[in-house]
């Protein structure tokens, strides 16, 4: 059974023509930087800003790993040290952080616009094939002739929205929280550099 699954994907591939091989990879490395992206984008706990510094600062450290949880455990640290002006201290400090849940960004983007474009490549081959055939009346050549050039087109079509579709909703869910965690780095900052605000509300 898995001889015959790998031949039918084999004989999907081939159909495909040469533009097959790029879309693969193209979808290979696009859910390598999504899976990526979805593990960096861990917040570490589910509590809000207020309730995670209100832990921290009773030593209750979350057993989680998490963006979240690192900033703040960084923040923390450094306002013990009571340092004149916090804010550059923090923004260097969590760099890190925010560097690291925009990883990928741009690649996703780039892969999920590149992938029906490949298509198209796909389908404007298969329906030279397909005029050529028509053109020196090879309709059922070995080489494919006016059926192949068809089910070229279709395929590689089918493939370029097979790839993009799924990873363009993923990234959206993923940018949605990415902007999330972002306000949430913000809020942290802001909450840690007030001089007269406690965030523990003592």
């Amino acid at each position: 059974m898995f001889r015959d699954l790998i031949q039918v994907v084999a004989g999907y591939i081939d159909a495909g023509g040469w533009v097959m091989p790029p879309l693969l990879v193209a979808t290979v490395v696009l859910w390598f930087a999504i899976g990526y992206r979805f593990a960096a984008l861990k917040r570490g706990s589910q509590r809000g800003v207020r309730n995670l510094i209100r832990r921290i600062e009773k030593g209750k450290k979350s057993k989680a790993d998490g963006v979240m949880v690192r900033a703040l455990e960084k923040g923390i640290t450094l306002r013990a040290r009571q340092l004149d002006n916090l804010r550059p201290y923090l923004d260097y400090a969590f760099y890190e952080e925010e560097k690291e849940i925009r990883k990928f960004g741009r690649l996703i983007i780039t892969l999920v616009s590149t992938a029906p474009l490949l298509g198209l490549l796909g389908t404007v081959i298969g329906m030279i094939e397909t005029f050529d055939s028509l053109g020196d009346m090879s309709l059922f050549s070995q080489s494919g002739g006016i059926a192949g050039g068809i089910s070229q087109a279709l395929i590689t079509t089918q493939m370029g929205l097979a790839v993009a579709i799924p990873g363009l909703i993923v990234n959206g869910v993923l940018n949605k929280r990415q902007k999330d965690i972002e306000l949430e780095l913000a809020q942290l900052k802001d909450m840690l550099c007030a001089p007269q605000q406690s965030p523990t509300g003592d």
